[in-house]
């Protein structure tokens, strides 16, 4: 934090030299350090520890607690709380991790408190990707520490580091984490992440100079994929993200994309989660955004105006988005095509066996209705929600009774219907079949008799 020197009261002869003292200590202060240096802070880390030696000290969970608010929350940076908003981060995720994990906390606490140790690093990396990319703005970049759950993100101008990951190395002992999620942290920490700390922290710069994401996957690995690909060509450096060698040496994850950029239901097994998939490899929508920012740029004439279209994609605007997936030859087919394909092999409502949908003269008596479905199910995944109408005209679900042994019957029963009443439920796309495909929608509809 830069301090502001308090103001020099002296009189008579001694005020020339004072003011000639005052004038060469503010000019070494301005040379040596520069204002650029004050965009990266990391007082948040010190602050974690601070309140981690206290929370540890003691079982009271409530004062625990206590601790974490008075010692971490209250005391943070705009930073730590744009962290928290950014990731959903409660104090029960702060104090299960600190309670559950304490070899992994003992072991990356040191490198964690190096994190000023980079402030050069971060800034060469910045001035790197302002020279392939001059129009950048700028942004704040905070060391923060969070829940485990992101080594890196951005909100709006900040950049925030989740320190607790993105400072791991090969050392970090991952056995305390279950599962799956403990094979996916070991393979990231054996990949030493503090040593690509600056590439990190470029990637996740560029993030700030981007347009935000249409929610919806192939939006996302597209963003994702091009502040790899730019950090990349602004450090001359090669990806050390796992997922990108391994889908430059797999063609099945290319295909499987295709199958599954429209399904909707399926985010955290292609970004940013421990979520099982066919490969073993987390993260591979970065491999998919990334090969389509490598191949537009590639095939450009000029560079530069590739990069600057790049960064500067508008993620709401379909067509730009189609043209630009198009004009890479990435995909098997053009984008419309496979979508088009995708909805000829959606699963469907063929109808309701109690009565023919829309209706009119539904009896009031009706207590259950059997969805038929035009293959077998998924039997794991239910999803209803509201019609067109809204809460008032909902036909309100008293009990799933389950499918029949086939699959393509789904019984449920219904609360009491008013009479002479329009009521509609929407059979929502998150329905799947035995192959994880979405159901097309389908709107039950219809009206009940006077009495």
């Amino acid at each position: 934090m830069q301090r502001n020197l308090p103001p020099h009261k002296n009189q008579n002869k001694m005020i020339k030299t004072v003011l000639s003292l005052s004038l060469i200590t503010l000019f070494t202060c301005c040379v040596n350090q520069s204002p650029k240096q004050h965009n990266i802070v990391t007082t948040d880390i010190e602050n974690f520890w601070v309140a981690y030696d206290k929370i540890v000290s003691t079982e009271d969970s409530a004062l625990q607690y206590k601790l974490l608010d008075s010692l971490y929350y209250k005391k943070g940076t705009a930073g730590l709380h744009a962290m928290i908003q950014a990731k959903n981060y409660t104090p029960q995720d702060y104090i299960s991790a600190i309670n559950n994990y304490p070899k992994f906390w003992n072991a990356v606490r040191e490198n964690t408190l190096k994190a000023n140790d980079f402030s050069t690093d971060l800034q060469e990396g910045i001035e790197k990707l302002r020279a392939i990319y001059p129009h950048l703005k700028p942004a704040k970049m905070y060391f923060t520490i969070g829940a485990l759950r992101s080594n890196g993100t951005t909100l709006d101008s900040l950049v925030l580091i989740g320190s607790e990951l993105a400072m791991t190395d090969q050392n970090t002992p991952s056995d305390e984490f279950p599962g799956e999620i403990g094979v996916n942290r070991r393979i990231y920490f054996d990949s030493n992440p503090i040593n690509n700390l600056v590439l990190l922290n470029v990637h996740e710069y560029v993030h700030t100079q981007q347009n935000p994401a249409a929610d919806n996957l192939l939006s996302y690995v597209i963003r994702e994929g091009i502040a790899e690909f730019i950090s990349v060509k602004a450090m001359g450096v090669a990806s050390v993200t796992p997922a990108i060698a391994y889908g430059k040496q797999n063609d099945e994850v290319r295909k499987t994309f295709e199958r599954e950029m429209f399904y909707g239901i399926n985010f955290y097994q292609w970004l940013w989660g421990d979520a099982p998939n066919n490969f073993g490899v987390r993260d591979l929508g970065y491999y998919i955004g990334y090969e389509l920012s490598e191949r537009y740029f590639e095939q450009a004439t000029d560079k530069n105006a590739a990069i600057k279209k790049l960064i500067e994609l508008d993620y709401t605007n379909e067509t730009e988005i189609e043209n630009f997936v198009n004009s890479t030859g990435f995909f098997s087919a053009p984008l419309e095509e496979l979508y088009q394909d995708f909805e000829a092999k959606r699963p469907t409502v063929i109808g309701i066996k109690q009565f023919e949908n829309f209706s009119q003269n539904v009896p009031v008596t009706t207590r259950q209705i059997t969805l038929e479905f035009s293959e077998p199910m998924n039997q794991d995944f239910t999803n209803f929600d509201y019609g067109p109408l809204g809460e008032e005209a909902a036909m309100r679900i008293k009990n799933v009774v389950g499918f029949s042994e086939s699959g393509k019957l789904l019984t449920i029963e219904i609360e009491d219907l008013a009479p002479n009443k329009q009521y509609q439920l929407l059979v929502d796309w998150r329905f799947r079949n035995v192959k994880n495909m979405p159901l097309k929608a389908y709107l039950i509809d219809f009206k009940t008799t006077e009495k």
